[in-house]
């Protein structure tokens, strides 16, 4: 878990405790006999302990000149709530943003831990075989009819055809097969493999921009770079959608007042707000984790 992860759990954890205890003192009647300032300033502190970051982040992106993101509709909807009075809704949105983008954090952490452990197929050098012995050398600088020769519990550092020698390899890394493979001379084998057994004479079929490890690492390395058709139209949907939102919260909240008989501002501003927090998508940010 990262430091900043780290910052957000102890945050979220010192939030939770005071919100859990006010909603016990509430609960009880305690609180019942405090109003006004002091009552805000109660909830206001465990939540500027969790959404502090959340606030500074809208704060500097409408500085920036970019504006709808779901900061500013996390920071609008609860300070928002806080504005109308309902400190303690405004308190529980932000916990469960925060509890979400956790768990969110968490489960990237796990697929570039998932990434850091495939990297470990990549071959730190090869052996050459050469007229004046063997020798080590970069995997890039093999030619395609070099022979290399793979020692029990070495890598194979690129595609080739056996053609002394038998073996028994590990091919968990590229195909997530335990069961070890027999290999003998006249079969071919594929850089990634984990020599167990026998030493092997391999003649080189592929250079290694084109060997399977290389063209896996490379799809790994620029996989969050290519944006499916869906993640493309998402992108340039949320510029209409989030602007869209914030300009029908601001109907919801000004006009029902002014053309409906006994409706009051603030009625209707909690129901902008309401909508403000279940249109963002944050709102179902606790579903990020299933996607990851």
């Amino acid at each position: 878990m990262s430091k900043k992860q780290i910052n957000r759990r102890n945050r979220i954890a010192a939030s939770l405790v005071c919100f859990l205890a006010l909603m016990i003192l509430e609960f009880v009647g305690v609180l019942d006999e405090i109003h006004g300032f002091v009552l805000f300033i109660i909830y206001f502190i465990p939540y500027i302990i969790v959404g502090n970051d959340v606030i500074i982040r809208a704060a500097k992106n409408i500085r920036n000149g970019q504006i709808f993101d779901e900061n500013f509709l996390m920071a609008i909807a609860t300070i928002g709530a806080f504005a109308i009075g309902e400190y303690p809704e405004g308190v529980a949105v932000m916990l469960f943003y925060q509890l979400g983008e956790l768990f969110q954090g968490i489960a990237v952490n796990n697929s570039r831990k998932s990434i850091i452990a495939l990297m470990d197929i990549r071959p730190d050098y090869a052996n050459l075989k050469t007229d004046d012995g063997i020798k080590k050398v970069n995997p890039e600088e093999i030619k395609v009819a070099d022979i290399i020769v793979v020692k029990p519990g070495e890598k194979v550092a690129l595609d080739g055809k056996i053609i002394n020698g038998s073996s028994t390899f590990d091919t968990s890394a590229l195909t997530g097969e335990s069961l070890p493979r027999e290999a003998k001379t006249g079969d071919s084998v594929l850089s990634g493999f984990i020599n167990k057994t026998g030493l092997i004479e391999i003649e080189v079929t592929k250079v290694f921009s084109e060997s399977t490890v290389s063209k896996i690492l490379n799809l790994v390395e620029n996989a969050s770079s290519k944006k499916s058709k869906t993640e493309n139209f998402i992108t340039k949907f949320a510029k209409y959608y989030t602007p869209a939102v914030v300009i029908t919260a601001l109907i919801m909240a000004i006009f029902p007042p002014l053309l409906i008989s006994g409706a009051t501002f603030t009625d209707w501003i909690y129901r902008a707000l309401i909508f403000l927090v279940v249109s963002c998508p944050c709102a179902l940010i606790i579903s990020i984790p299933l996607g990851f």
